[in-house]
């Protein structure tokens, strides 16, 4: 049995007392996935609609195809439920210059612990985001909450976009670590969702003749709430 398979299944049982293989046969197929110390299973990309990952709406970068990573994890250990997490997570958002704000493209999905999760936010055409689509900004998606014994976990995928008029569409993939430190940095600075550790996904696709994640380095920044 491979490394990676046999570090996945060793979560899987912490993460069902015990039943790995429970909550291997709920994995959907063909989504790769990472094993955190100390966290469900986290899938490495964010997912199209159609359970596949997301190309950047087909953003060729250095002659490659851009794949979008997971790079940000949020941990709230003090919300009551599930929907109190999702609006702890807004509020917080907001508060750090993150509010929901159109123009984006939509209809993504995450998956943590075997399951997939829609995007937040779930609007039409919304995303997080530190500034209006007609310029230069960092926007993201967040998916979960996915319960744990002590509150729910989030997972996130951020990138910078640049304004480029001279092609259609008009802007062009920026940075993905730029995005993902500023909006952490950023929850940390101004509310009580504090970065508290750094997670080696396994996603930075480096030498591949087809793909590509950018200057993504594979880390998600964990960020933490407590009570």
């Amino acid at each position: 049995m491979g490394r990676r398979l046999t570090n996945l299944l060793v979560a899987c049982v912490a993460l069902t007392g015990g039943n790995a293989f429970e909550a291997w046969a709920q994995q959907p197929s063909g989504i790769e996935v990472a094993a955190p110390e100390g966290l469900p299973p986290i899938g490495k990309w964010m997912l199209t609609a159609k359970g596949v990952p997301s190309d950047w709406l087909g953003e060729i970068y250095q002659g490659r195809n851009l794949r979008e990573p997971i790079n940000v994890i949020i941990v709230d250990q003090g919300a009551s439920s599930a929907e109190d997490a999702k609006a702890r997570l807004l509020a917080a958002a907001a508060r750090a210059g993150y509010p929901i704000r159109f123009g984006h493209s939509t209809g993504y999905q995450g998956l943590i612990g075997g399951q997939l999760y829609a995007q937040l936010p779930q609007g039409r055409d919304d995303a997080f985001s530190n500034d209006i689509f007609e310029v230069s900004n960092n926007h993201g998606r967040i998916f979960g909450p996915h319960p744990l014994e002590q509150g729910y976990l989030f997972a996130g995928a951020f990138s910078r976009e640049e304004i480029d008029p001279f092609r259609d569409p008009g802007h062009r993939y920026g940075s993905f670590n730029r995005a993902r430190d500023d909006f952490t940095q950023r929850l940390d600075r101004s509310t009580d969702f504090k970065v508290s550790r750094f997670v080696d996904l396994g996603n930075a696709l480096i030498g591949d003749p087809k793909l590509t994640t950018g200057d993504h380095d594979g880390i998600a920044v964990v960020v933490r709430v407590g009570p």
